[in-house]
């Protein structure tokens, strides 16, 4: 009796006119169609509200995310692979493909807005339609899709090994970051300058030769370049003039001077030696000819000329000095062709592409820390990446479009990049001083730094195959005769 009494007394409080309208609504309405009521009631169906949560998108976490996750050693495809396996078996979004569904592209895409909880009339998912069943003989605790997810082709990740596989003394290599003094020869012989002798070393059979002492001149050694042949290396001198050497018969063969300060940086044109130098001067001289042969004088630097390197064809000289000045230089002209003023610090690091004609890339001191790209077809800049720390030597992979950098303060670390994209391959560290030297392998595999530690590190950064996402097109002037 006590139970009618309430439903009476329930349906005398409920006011006619929603009472009227509730079973008009449902009377008229068309079959499949939705309600919409006054009561916003969950539905409990095919609803879980735990396993939705992971649906609801995090705040963008910006840069603290990236450097975690290359610090934690994970790539980019192993989360959103890791994610996609999530999201079968949690969500059931029957994801099968790797290459499709957890491409890294899908990080620049939109987060779809989903919500927590579904309101209005049970309608069976796409998925629920189609549902894929596993055998009842599988003895895995995963779902058919998942299987399928973890069985689909991908590209395997290149390992790059985090410590050296050689380590050598350098005892009196200068902590000097305007000076080059360690070279890697075609023929597989390392020149270090150490205090005020030149070391050779063997990499094919480990042994160290002395090639010069210069300290009955009171001299020092500030850079050392071998030829493009491997069978000269040129000195640079803390007294100005430059030195060199056939390592062959272990033999002075030319002495060049012209130079009032000292050189630190040497770069050869084939038989032409150009020397960069703290009197602010580049100077081109033949080799093949007596000291005191008529020279080409490059000036517009400012202050210290600190780098130097030609461009794989020959045709164009970059100089980078202590006035934050990046030139460009050709064989005609005393002035330089090209300008970039961007930098905010010394311009040591500077390497030319051997894969993309005319871009150049350089690295910038403590105050300006940019690793920055030249066209230099058009004399336009082009993308830039901020390392965070000091850039003091720059080199591109033979085989691939990668480029390794070395840094000073205050990371002391070594960096490989993928360009265009400019991701981190590896971080690779050990030197406990500033890497201010820096040489590539003749077979373009590896690497050999140095720093104040008065150690040598020699890694292994490059892989010898080509890149398969590198394209060689027939049209190409500069790939090949035809």
């Amino acid at each position: 009796m006590s139970h009618i009494n309430t439903n009476d007394r329930t349906l005398r409080e409920t006011k006619p006119s929603v009472v009227r309208n509730l079973f008009l609504t449902s009377s008229l309405r068309e079959p499949g169609s939705v309600v919409n009521y006054d009561r916003f009631i969950p539905l409990r169906a095919n609803n879980n509200w735990i396993t939705n949560y992971a649906t609801i998108p995090d705040p963008p976490k910006g840069v603290q995310a990236n450097k975690k996750a290359r610090e934690s050693g994970e790539t980019p495809r192993e989360s959103s692979a890791y994610n996609c396996l999530l999201k079968n078996e949690l969500l059931g979004e029957n994801i099968e493909n790797i290459k499709t569904q957890c491409d890294e592209r899908q990080t620049f895409t939109p987060v779809k807005a989903r919500n927590l909880f579904k309101y209005g009339m049970v309608t069976p998912t796409k998925s629920e339609k189609t549902p894929i069943k596993s055998s009842p003989y599988s003895l895995s605790p995963l779902s058919v899709s998942s299987q399928r997810l973890l069985r689909s082709p991908h590209k395997a990740t290149r390992k790059i090994s985090r410590i050296p596989f050689k380590v050598l003394d350098a005892p009196e290599l200068q902590d000097d970051f305007y000076l080059n003094l360690v070279d890697w020869s075609i023929q597989n012989v390392l020149s270090v300058g150490l205090g005020s002798c030149v070391y050779l070393w063997s990499a094919c059979t480990s042994q160290v030769t002395r090639l010069c002492d210069l300290s009955s001149d009171n001299n020092a050694v500030t850079s050392v370049a071998w030829s493009e042949r491997g069978n000269l290396v040129a000195v640079g001198t803390h007294l100005g003039y430059v030195t060199v050497w056939d390592v062959a018969v272990n033999k002075q063969v030319n002495k060049l001077i012209g130079h009032t300060a000292r050189v630190g940086a040497l770069a050869w044109n084939g038989d032409v030696l150009s020397s960069g130098s703290r009197d602010r001067s580049i100077l081109q001289r033949d080799t093949r000819t007596a000291g005191s042969a008529p020279e080409r004088r490059l000036s517009g630097h400012r202050q210290e000329v600190c780098g130097l390197k030609w461009s794989p064809d020959n045709q164009y000289l970059a100089s980078g000095g202590n006035d934050n000045r990046l030139y460009v230089w050709n064989m005609q002209s005393l002035s330089p062709v090209q300008t970039y003023t961007d930098h905010l610090a010394a311009v040591k690091a500077i390497a030319w592409s051997p894969h993309h004609h005319g871009l150049l890339a350089s690295g910038g001191g403590t105050a300006d820390r940019c690793i920055r790209f030249w066209n230099t077809l058009t004399g336009q800049p082009m993308q830039y990446v901020d390392t965070g720390s000091q850039v003091c030597n720059l080199a591109w992979s033979k085989h691939s479009s990668e480029l390794v950098s070395t840094h000073g303060y205050s990371q002391n670390q070594i960096l490989v990049w993928k360009y265009p994209s400019l991701t981190q391959v590896a971080k690779l560290t050990g030197h406990s001083y500033r890497v201010l030297y820096l040489a590539l392998s003749p077979d373009g595999e590896a690497i050999v730094t140095g720093a104040g530690d008065e150690t040598l590190r020699f890694w292994n950064v490059f892989s010898k195959a080509r890149s398969q996402k590198e394209t060689r097109s027939v049209l190409s002037l500069y790939t090949g005769i035809r």
